[in-house]
């Protein structure tokens, strides 16, 4: 009886994708929505749930994280909403669930694959024991493809999703919780440079691997300056961003766009918009008092030197303008900033979405 009310569901997911982009809002209101749905892999920048009930130390599903959410913790490493939240309400849909809980009607504009801690790398994020992987959430993402695909048909499938978006936004935990480990030996096996490459090579069979499962229309949010974060500022002796390790994620930021252009060419149908989350927190930080910010080098929430040596911890008591702080905790911005960079990764020029932004993404 499962299984059957199982393929109902995906019967009906299908159905929807293809013949309706509607969006029931509170109230009854309803608008179309631009795509069918979004599909979203990643790390704890937007994972929204599904290291809940993982053996990992990676956890968001307590308060205070979630304060200034409708509901609560969520498995939200925010304050907040997260940069997809953001996006899915700008693109006419509405959160889309984690897959640790995605059921029934819910699956119906989409599922958010990521999980805290995930790398590119399968061995990223092993302090934190259990997590998701990229190559893990691309197989899950691949199993709900198959039932869909073996008791409806792989044509109807595949015109829905090409008309789908695809966020993936991963890198940042290959440094943070690899290469820049004392525990791990990956620092002595790479140099900057073969390091990026390593990353860049597996990141594009990755893409590939969605691509040849039906994804066409993918945005990308690159890594951003992690030398500036309250992590890494709490380990410098004046308080400076640490260019070195600006310096060390560049490569692979540089990779990315050669990727994707790459790409581009080379895979029939394939469009994409890459956020570049680097140059948007450059702006924001020189610029953050326009922004409307004040605290730009600590986390609201947070223990030790710039409240960045120890994360957020349970019940923790947040600082009370959480709107004028640029982080949340040790690693991840506040909602302020995912607004922030939501509507510019939406609707932004050029130079911080490229070569088209997310609305003309979802027109293609």
């Amino acid at each position: 009886m499962a299984e059957i009310f199982r393929l109902m569901c995906l019967g009906c997911l299908l159905f929807l994708l293809l013949n309706n982009a509607i969006c029931q809002e509170e109230g009854g209101e309803t608008r179309s929505a631009m795509v069918p749905a979004m599909f979203i892999f990643g790390d704890s920048l937007i994972d929204n749930g599904n290291n809940n009930n993982l053996p990992s130390f990676a956890k968001a599903n307590y308060f205070p994280y979630g304060i200034d959410f409708n509901g609560g913790p969520t498995g939200r490493f925010s304050n907040g909403l997260t940069m997809v939240d953001v996006i899915a309400q700008l693109l006419g849909l509405p959160f889309i669930p984690p897959h640790s809980q995605a059921s029934g009607d819910q699956m119906r504009f989409g599922i958010n694959y990521a999980s805290a801690a995930a790398g590119i790398l399968d061995i990223t994020g092993r302090n934190f024991v259990s997590r998701i992987p990229f190559n893990q959430q691309i197989t899950n993402f691949e199993s709900t493809l198959n039932q869909m695909r073996n008791n409806i048909g792989a044509a109807d499938v595949a015109e829905a999703l090409a008309k789908s978006i695809f966020f993936v936004g991963l890198g940042s935990n290959d440094y943070l919780n690899n290469y820049l480990m004392p525990n791990y030996n990956t620092k002595n096996q790479y140099n900057a440079e073969e390091y990026a490459n390593l990353l860049s090579q597996q990141y594009n069979q990755q893409l590939i691997r969605l691509y040849n499962l039906g994804a066409r229309k993918f945005v990308i949010g690159g890594v951003g300056l992690m030398g500036c974060i309250p992590s890494i500022l709490a380990q410098s002796q004046n308080g400076a961003c640490s260019e070195e390790v600006n310096q060390l994620v560049l490569p692979f930021h540089n990779n990315v766009r050669s990727m994707l252009n790459n790409l581009n060419t080379n895979l029939p149908g394939f469009r994409f918009s890459y956020i570049d989350i680097r140059n948007l927190f450059q702006d924001l930080l020189t610029n953050y008092r326009q922004y409307g910010f004040s605290q730009v080098n600590q986390g609201c929430c947070g223990v030790g030197r710039n409240r960045g040596q120890i994360t957020c911890l349970p019940f923790q008591t947040p600082c009370a303008n959480r709107e004028q702080y640029i982080f949340w905790d040790a690693f991840h911005p506040t909602e302020a900033v995912n607004i922030l960079f939501g509507r510019k990764a939406f609707n932004g020029g050029p130079d911080v979405v490229y070569p088209v932004n997310i609305q003309q993404l979802a027109s293609l």
